[in-house]
């Protein structure tokens, strides 16, 4: 049997009758820390018991220290009854308790509460606010794993010291403004001690802290809140709807398809320009395209935003087993060999009938002949050697020149796509992207071609009514300078 009890939020006269008595029954008693009021005065009442203070100071983490008191717990607990006491009540902000609880069921171990009061009633009296108010209670310790809500009053525990305070204002500063005035909480609940210090933000870690400290925040006002995903798929919502935008309530998924290519490559000229703030927006466009389809379809019941990420998500997990699994890989060519196997097993055997399928016939023709070329090398398709394909180069080169001698414009027109198609594969066999490579020689051009232009302006003339030679000298001074 495993009694846990509670030892209330401040002095001995906060503790429970019942958690009274369950101290004078145990006969084995931890008390995870003798750094509380009511702990000083169990021991002039002459309580023996045993303490894991000790722990603080040898362990590496907190993490250690909860692990090392639930074992010890638990393997008193084998041998019979044992009692662990805690500060406020065992059920509200305290891991070792769970861990406890948690071991205790998988070995069968009966676990019996004897509560107090917990930090958090003592900590709202002193603030002047009520159990009647949204409260999220949140791990100092934890912030960076735990999604923080500015829309609801926080209350923060653990807040040891002033390293801890240091983290916690990091963290809270990522949705809250620096100015924005917290309550720091010291000993709650005890007599001639308790004390609230109301400060900006980033003062936080300037102030004293202890074992007794918590810190209250604030909801933010809806206006001064950082817009979340949640706030852009209600806009979208309120966009289709009654009173909405009549442009928004006439879109289907066939209109928008431009709106999302346009977005798409607008999105890939703010990275090829290296503008970090044009990425960002391009980004909330190109995001902005999901949720309005995503909205057509929840409109329908067909399904949701939520839908989509759910899928999503699972499919990361399922497609990444090196990751999230035990497989091991040796580079990102077998990631994209497990990868196609996975799909493969996902779709079913007639998923796809031709090696080919799958491969979209809205791509840009270089990117969609790139893709054609792999999967045709994926089922042995595939020249020997390099110089094979340099060969073919130059024999598709001797074709074109034919079809041009002999005037032959439907010929002329192939053979130009047989030679692109024969440059899609030289650029595979080197690992270059040839969509990629076009589009920064497209930019390339672009910026010499402008430095012709002023050049000229420079010299009162305009491109159109120079030589050739001089065109061509004005392209070499633009080639040393780009």
């Amino acid at each position: 049997m495993i009694t846990l009890i509670g030892l209330g939020p401040a002095d001995a006269g906060g503790i429970s009758f019942a958690a009274r008595e369950a101290l004078r029954a145990a006969n084995t008693l931890f008390i995870r820390t003798a750094r509380h009021p009511a702990v000083e005065d169990l021991r002039r009442e002459g309580a023996r018991f045993e303490t894991f203070d000790a722990l603080y100071e040898t362990a590496e983490s907190f993490e250690e220290v909860y692990a090392t008191i639930a074992e010890r717990v638990l393997a008193a607990a084998r041998e019979g009854e044992v009692a662990y006491a805690v500060p406020g009540h065992p059920l509200v902000a305290e891991e070792s308790v769970r861990r406890v609880i948690s071991g205790a069921k998988a070995a069968g171990i009966p676990v019996r509460v004897a509560g107090s009061a917990s930090f958090i009633e003592s900590a709202l009296t002193a603030l002047g606010l009520s159990l009647e108010e949204s409260l999220l209670l949140l791990d100092a310790l934890a912030l960076e794993r735990i999604p923080i809500r500015p829309d609801v009053g926080t209350l923060l525990y653990q807040v040891y010291d002033r390293d801890i305070a240091s983290a916690a204002k990091l963290a809270l500063m990522r949705e809250f403004p620096d100015e924005w005035e917290v309550c720091v909480v010291r000993q709650a609940g005890v007599p001639d001690r308790e004390s609230v210090e109301r400060l900006p933000l980033h003062r936080l870690d300037r102030v004293p802290a202890d074992h007794l400290t918590a810190v209250y925040i604030p909801p933010l006002p809806p206006e001064r809140r950082r817009k979340t995903f949640a706030d852009l798929v209600e806009v979208m919502a309120r966009l289709r709807g009654e009173g909405g935008c009549p442009w928004d309530r006439e879109q289907d998924h066939h209109t928008l398809k431009r709106y999302l290519i346009e977005e798409c490559y607008e999105t890939i000229e703010a990275i090829d320009a290296d503008d970090l703030d044009a990425l960002c927006e391009e980004l909330g466009d190109v995001l902005l395209q999901v949720v309005f389809h995503a909205q057509l379809e929840t409109e329908t019941g067909m399904f949701t935003i939520e839908d989509v990420i759910e899928r999503l998500v699972d499919k990361l997990i399922r497609r990444h087993p090196h990751v999230f699994g035990e497989v091991s890989v040796e580079d990102s060519e077998e990631v994209l060999r497990n990868w196609e196997r996975i799909k493969k097993a996902e779709k079913g055997e007639g998923w796809r009938e031709s090696a080919l399928d799958g491969v979209p016939s809205s791509l840009p023709a270089l990117m969609r002949a790139l893709e054609i070329s792999k999967r045709a090398v994926r089922v042995g398709f595939e020249w020997e050697r390099f110089e094979d394909v340099l060969a073919k180069a130059q024999e598709e080169i001797g074709e074109l020149r034919r079809a041009i001698a002999e005037k032959r414009p439907e010929e002329i027109q192939a053979e130009i796509g047989d030679l692109l198609f024969t440059i899609v594969n030289v650029a595979r066999w080197q690992k270059v992207d040839p969509e990629e490579a076009l589009r920064q020689m497209v930019i390339r051009f672009s910026a010499r071609f402008r430095h012709m232009e002023k050049a000229a302006q420079r010299q009162q003339r305009s491109l159109s009514e120079m030589t050739m030679a001089e065109l061509d000298a004005l392209w070499e001074s633009a080639k040393r300078e780009l």
